[in-house]
């Protein structure tokens, strides 16, 4: 009988192959089999052994239920043919990422696993545009939000008064097509409309671009501009470093907001 393998949850990081820890490339260099997702840079998948078999299980916007049912199936069926698997996941693997979702299925079936936690986009991303979620005098809190619940749709579970008014810094995933109405949301749950936002696509990458504006402008600026998914929409008072720290070579879009 076939001894049973290990499942590693891995986070890739944000985008930078660089940026990814060195327990994750160890568990990439040491797989039989590797599992990876859309946002994963491919040249990670370079230090893969010989023979390693490379699953892709990338997901579109929208089209997510029947994949991660098929990579359930994949975990199990791999991990029991005693294989070491790793389950290579953008950014952090319990960030949006469903790591526990996939512990869960794998704990079930008796099978081992570990979680290596990555770099999340939601820091990283701001990072690289010049803005730190975090910084002494503009944000001591931050918080991280899917957004891409709609109330029309019958989705929408986040607590709006909430994050207009408890936390700093605000970091939207899944967000970019859902840009009007987050800004809508929070405005009407007193968020003012000067609050500076930067939405930054691909973050932490050579296509990295940024558009700022504020509340009341944004979705126009990014509309204008072209700015599609993977992105993060960052809003918060720490948006205004930028103009200060801005560090990263990109192409900018929008309004300059002013840093006093």
């Amino acid at each position: 009988m076939t001894a049973c393998g290990k499942v590693y949850l891995v986070g890739a990081g944000p985008g930078d192959e660089k940026l990814i820890t060195v327990y994750g490339l160890e568990c990439i260099q040491n797989a039989d089999v590797i599992i990876y997702d859309r946002l994963v840079n491919q040249n990670l998948l370079k230090h893969a052994k010989s023979g390693a078999e490379l699953i892709y299980c990338g997901k579109e916007p929208g089209k997510h239920a029947r994949i991660q049912e098929q990579i359930h199936a994949w975990l199990v069926e791999k991990a029991k043919q005693g294989k070491i698997v790793t389950r290579l996941k953008g950014g952090d693997p319990c960030v949006f990422g469903r790591a526990g979702e996939e512990a869960e299925v794998l704990a079930r079936h008796g099978i081992p696993f570990e979680i290596v936690p990555g770099v999340t986009a939601g820091i990283a991303a701001p990072a690289y545009a010049g803005i730190p979620v975090t910084h002494r005098n503009y944000a001591a809190s931050f918080t991280i939000v899917t957004g891409h619940g709609r109330q029309e749709k019958g989705d929408d579970r986040l607590h709006w008064e909430g994050l207009a008014k408890g936390s700093d810094t605000l970091a939207f995933y899944m967000g970019i097509g859902n840009l009007p109405y987050i800004c809508r949301k929070l405005i009407e749950h007193g968020k003012p409309v000067h609050t500076p936002v930067a939405v930054i696509e691909w973050g932490t990458t050579e296509r990295q671009r940024t558009a700022v504006g504020t509340l009341q402008t944004i979705s126009d600026i990014v509309k204008n501009a072209g700015l599609s998914h993977p992105a993060v929409i960052v809003v918060g008072e720490v948006v205004r470093l930028r103009e200060t720290i801005q560090w990263f070579t990109e192409m900018e879009w929008g309004d300059a907001v002013a840093t006093t």
